[in-house]
């Protein structure tokens, strides 16, 4: 199977270099041009949790991929590893490049199943049935040009979207993203999806300060806000009659406390998720550079918006569509986005503005 990544940033350059180290066929598609020149010059290297190693790989941009395809044949297994805001824009790009054979994988944060089925149906180019979800849950940052950090270990869950078979397509697909990681695969990759929707969340609110998880996450009084905008969340799932799926970070029944009891045991999983997160590093053979989540390395490294306009605003609709309070949710990415716009300061002040809106609503927990 011939697999083709669009975007080969984390997500996307650590996948495709290993499975390229393993030998399957692989081609990294990148639009930053400094970034697929250096890929193609000097290999990708990549420090972080592994050590340092330098995988030769095979880079384009977009613009040369059709040229590719026509001397090395018609695309098979396409991964867009984009932002989840750029799904539709990457995938109208190839849309002259899909045979019958081709199916595609949003191997990202959203909910972007949906988008790339639309967009497909509008093509005539069938619908979810071409579709495979994922969930990658290992960590990474693209520091610069040719430059990956590997940050925490995770598996990746994978499934299709329009079957709960293990379909041919999926099981070898499956085991070539072995090549990085643990591969799990789904009956319900619809629930994995929205589980990690929900978890992220609490991702979105450690952005909301220029400072590390275990300060932010890791302190009880912030964990307890965190708590509350992410059981919000898993009410809108539920009113969409999703049914979330746990997975190694996130137990969704640790978030509909009864009790005080019930909120420690919630407040101890959050301590747990960022213990998985930083266990496999060590400090004193690697400096991370990416201290952060993803959206906290946008905002503070790379100086760009994040993923959480697009993501929120699938949820927070999805929330409205099914008649659930979306209230915490709002408030959260409305904050994220006025640091984005520079409209507001990253700081601990923001905690304490959401944590009195929590109160104000009656939304706190036990």
């Amino acid at each position: 199977m011939k697999v083709t990544i669009l975007g080969s940033g984390a997500i996307g350059g650590l996948a495709g270099s290993h499975m390229t180290r393993t030998g399957y066929d692989v081609v990294l598609v990148d639009q930053w041009k400094a970034h697929v020149d250096a890929m193609n010059a000097k290999g990708l290297y990549i420090d972080g949790i592994r050590g340092e190693m330098t995988i030769p790989v095979k880079a384009l941009t977009p613009d040369q991929l059709p040229e590719h395809v026509e001397k090395n044949g018609p695309l098979e297994a396409v991964l867009i590893a984009t932002k989840s805001q750029h799904t539709e824009g990457a995938l109208r790009q190839i849309l002259p490049l899909i045979s019958p054979e081709t199916f595609i994988v949003s191997f990202q944060n959203g909910f972007n199943e949906p988008v790339i089925a639309k967009v497909l149906n509008e093509a005539g180019l069938g619908g979810m049935e071409r579709v495979v979800g994922s969930i990658p849950n290992y960590g990474g940052a693209l520091v610069d040009p040719g430059y990956l950090e590997f940050v925490h270990e995770g598996p990746i869950q994978l499934g299709e979207m329009s079957t709960s078979e293990f379909t041919p397509r999926l099981l070898e697909l499956a085991k070539m993203l072995e090549s990085l990681t643990n591969v799990q695969l789904s009956h319900n990759i619809w629930g994995q999806i929205w589980a990690k929707e929900v978890y992220s969340q609490q991702v979105v609110f450690s952005a909301l300060a220029d400072a590390r998880i275990h300060e932010t996450l890791g302190v009880e009084r912030y964990a307890r806000t965190a708590g509350a905008v992410v059981r919000e969340a898993l009410e809108i799932a539920e009113a969409n009659g999703i049914t979330v799926e746990a997975f190694d970070f996130f137990d969704p029944a640790n978030y509909k406390p009864q009790t005080p009891a019930d909120t420690q045991k919630l407040i101890d999983n959050i301590n747990h998720a960022i213990w998985l997160l930083k266990k496999d590093q060590k400090p004193q053979q690697h400096e991370f550079k990416k201290k952060g989540s993803g959206i906290w390395w946008d905002i503070v490294y790379r100086k760009r918006p994040s993923e959480v306009g697009d993501m929120s605003s699938h949820l927070i609709r999805y929330g409205k569509e099914a008649g659930a309070d979306t209230r915490l949710v709002e408030k959260l990415s409305g904050m994220i986005l006025e640091i984005e716009r520079g409209e507001r300061q990253l700081g601990f002040h923001n905690y304490d503005e959401l944590e009195a809106y929590v109160k104000s609503i009656g939304k706190e927990l036990p």
